[in-house]
């Protein structure tokens, strides 16, 4: 048995202008539901991997099950939410006039995160259950 992992596509969502941590919070909600951009070609290792498994789950966001059709339009594949990678927490309001580039902010949340902020959504240690979880399911 081989379990693969194959990251989504680039997403649609391409706006990188300096925005408040407001509105980095619309902008997450945008990436997460926008599909992804159809590439010239892929990695022959994924396309190999992916026409040869016997099972596709993706995570429940449009990008990845975008990504798994795009790899492979005839394919039935089990979307669950339980495959999201993990959230950013919601930004720290005392940072509200502060203009950042959307990785800026992720990077910065996401290091919180690791620190222990978790402002709407789980925390680390949620994550690792979730993900003992998932890995008990593919196993």
């Amino acid at each position: 048995m081989e379990i693969s992992l194959i990251r989504h596509g680039k997403s649609q969502c391409t706006e990188n202008n300096r925005i408040t941590c407001k509105e980095f919070e619309g902008w997450v909600k945008e990436y997460d539901y926008n599909g992804v951009f159809e590439e010239n070609s892929y990695p022959s290792e994924t396309l190999n991997k992916i026409t040869k498994a016997n099972i596709i789950i993706t995570s429940d966001l449009k990008r990845a099950v975008d990504s798994a059709k795009l790899l492979n339009p005839n394919i039935k594949a089990i979307s669950v939410p339980l495959f999201r990678e993990t959230e950013l927490p919601n930004p720290l309001t005392q940072l509200r006039k502060i203009k950042l580039d959307p990785s800026t902010w992720a990077l910065i949340l996401r290091c919180l995160w690791f620190c222990g902020y978790s402002r709407g959504c789980e925390s680390l240690s949620e994550a690792k259950d979730r993900a003992k979880i998932a890995s008990e399911i593919l196993v």
